[in-house]
């Protein structure tokens, strides 16, 4: 029956299908395509307030639990996996489709179930398989770099989830229940939640793993990661640490330091990964703030960055899969091949850039208003600058550079009809809800008592947006806008992937320098001790004398203490 199935069963057992119809392309390419139409279906049939429940171990466990705000999620990631599969029907061959497919589709699964989880252990499986599948995606590339990468991708996400189970136990010890709601910071528990939350929405300090990993995946693997691991992260935050006041602080503080990063970086994918982190920043706020408004505009932002976000990575993914380039330094005059691919890529710079009839305008402006409702007078402008820095690097830095700015003469085609379906849609949804903004508002948490087109609204926003693309047009007049070139931009992984492992090596040296000298030194004491012991005994020595059985076990047990001694330190 319709309705009552949990979302995530319907993408997992249609994930086990797939590889048997490897064979048949076009049989699979229909069969990945009805899984998201068929769950959709499912969870438009599911009521506000159902909850599946059984008993293990004398706790309740909640493996579905349908409210306004998970169902929203729910909506989301099966729009975002029916873009995402479309976009990816073209694979085949070299590019594994099999893997991809089969590891996508487990993936969209997995953050269905997170979404829809009742109770931490629920949550938890989820959390790991979400690491586990989508690492694939990574690895699916087959290039030494994307390897290392999923490497270093896959260890972060697991150490998330083991922080995530270690908090879930400290709860239930507490409180006797791994029901997952509310947390607050007034304990260990919600320490440890917040900073496993933490790693998957990127904060500062923690964000690298999505810079070094998402720009290593496949063209479609990279569509299929920006929809899903980060907003579950911010439906997790919204569940449980809604009012948080930190929360506010962090986000702002994300939503600023990825514009300085994303400005002088060469590789436009990268670029589109300190962006998300940017994005994030906005919803990170919000939920901080903690009011309905604020917590409807982190969560409708959410809605909204997987389909601009979707349809930018889309664009640079098309890129990349027909000329296998990505940086900013060799490309440049495409859109006289790929005109198509370079509209929608500008549809998404102008969603993102929040310019009105656009999604994001509906959106972001919430959080901007909440902000001032609840007097953060000084995070206001912060968020306001930030907002500039998104016009920049997204709004006007990744079209430009890659269809655009100088001619890189590389004269190439559109990319297969399915990437081009895939990103129309993407672009469809960005205008109908930029239009039509209460497609979107009637189905967040809380009733909506606002109007994002506004006289006051409209006018800040076309403020914002005139002054951020004046000041890139004095900066690059005057000649102090950073120049695209080959390069290697320092991010907070150096200081694990670089430095710790110079200090590493310099500590072992140091190390072994001390016991070497220490061992020298005691092992020359040992032995003038034993020759003047053995010159004791007479000219006989003391291996020339007969000696009893236990005085030799006695003698063995010694020099065996001795040993163990040594090797020990």
């Amino acid at each position: 029956m319709m309705g009552s199935v949990p979302p995530f069963l319907i993408f997992l057992a249609g994930a086990l299908v797939v590889p048997f119809l490897r064979r048949v392309p076009m049989v699979r390419a229909a069969w990945l395509v009805l899984i998201p139409i068929v769950g959709a279906l499912n969870v438009m049939g599911i009521q506000e307030g159902y909850e599946l429940q059984f008993q293990f171990l004398g706790y309740t466990l909640t493996p579905v639990r349908a409210d306004r705000l998970s169902l929203l999620f729910g909506y989301l990631f099966h729009l975002g996996a029916f873009i995402s599969i479309v976009y990816s029907l073209h694979l085949k061959g070299g590019d594994r489709p099999t893997v991809q497919h089969t590891s996508a589709v487990i993936y969209a699964g997995s953050g269905l179930g997170a979404v829809f989880a009742g109770d931490f252990i629920t949550l938890f499986v989820f959390w790991e398989l979400l690491a586990v599948s989508s690492v694939f995606l990574i690895w699916a590339r087959r290039s030494p770099r994307s390897v290392r990468a999923g490497m270093r991708y896959l260890l972060v996400h697991v150490v998330s989830g083991v922080t995530l189970l270690a908090g879930a136990m400290v709860h239930a010890h507490d409180t006797g229940s791994l029901e997952f709601g509310p947390m607050g910071l007034e304990g260990l528990a919600g320490w440890l939640v917040l900073l496993a939350f933490g790693v998957k929405a990127a904060f500062p300090l923690l964000h690298s793993w999505l810079i070094d990993a998402y720009p290593e995946s496949t063209p479609t693997g990279t569509v299929f990661l920006c929809a899903f691991t980060t907003k579950v992260a911010v439906y997790a935050l919204a569940r449980g640490y809604a009012g948080t006041d930190a929360l506010i602080y962090i986000g702002a503080v994300m939503a600023c330091f990825p514009i300085f990063y994303a400005v002088i970086e060469n590789d436009l994918r990268r670029t589109l990964g300190y962006s998300m982190i940017n994005q994030i920043g906005f919803m990170v706020c919000g939920i901080g703030v903690g009011t309905h408004l604020a917590i409807n505009g982190a969560v409708s932002h959410a809605f909204n960055d997987v389909l601009f976000k979707g349809l930018l990575f889309m664009a640079m993914g098309a890129v990349m899969h027909m000329t296998g380039k990505t940086k900013a330094s060799e490309l440049g005059g495409l859109y006289k091949t790929m005109p198509w691919t370079a509209t929608l890529c500008i549809i998404g710079a102008l969603s993102i850039s929040a310019v009105p009839f656009f999604n994001a305008f509906v959106s972001k402006s919430m959080i901007m208003s909440a902000l001032l409702e609840e007097h953060f007078n000084w995070v206001w402008p912060v968020m306001l600058f930030a907002s500039a820095g998104v016009v920049e690097h997204a709004g006007i830095k990744i079209p430009y550079f890659a269809f655009f700015a100088h001619d890189s003469g590389i004269r190439t085609r559109e990319p297969p009809w399915n990437m081009l379906v895939a990103m129309w849609i993407g672009a469809a949804a960005c205008l109908a809800i930029g239009i039509w903004p209460h497609l979107l508002y009637g189905m967040l948490p809380y009733d909506v008592e606002y109007e994002p087109y506004s006289y006051t609204h409209i006018l800040t926003q076309i403020q914002l947006l005139c002054f951020a693309i004046g000041a890139v047009a004095a900066f690059h007049l005057w000649k102090i806008y950073p120049a695209e070139i080959p390069s290697v931009n320092l991010d907070a992984d150096w200081v694990y992937r670089r430095a710790a492992v110079k200090v590493t090596g310099w500590t072992g040296s140091v190390v072994a320098a001390v016991d070497g000298a220490f061992r020298g030194k005691v092992l020359k004491t040992v032995d003038r001790t034993l020759r003047g012991a053995f010159r004791a005994l007479g000219p006989r020595g003391i291996l020339a004398r007969t000696w009893p059985a236990g005085s030799m076990v006695l003698w063995v047990s010694i020099l065996l203490a001795a040993f163990l001694f040594l090797q020990f330190f």
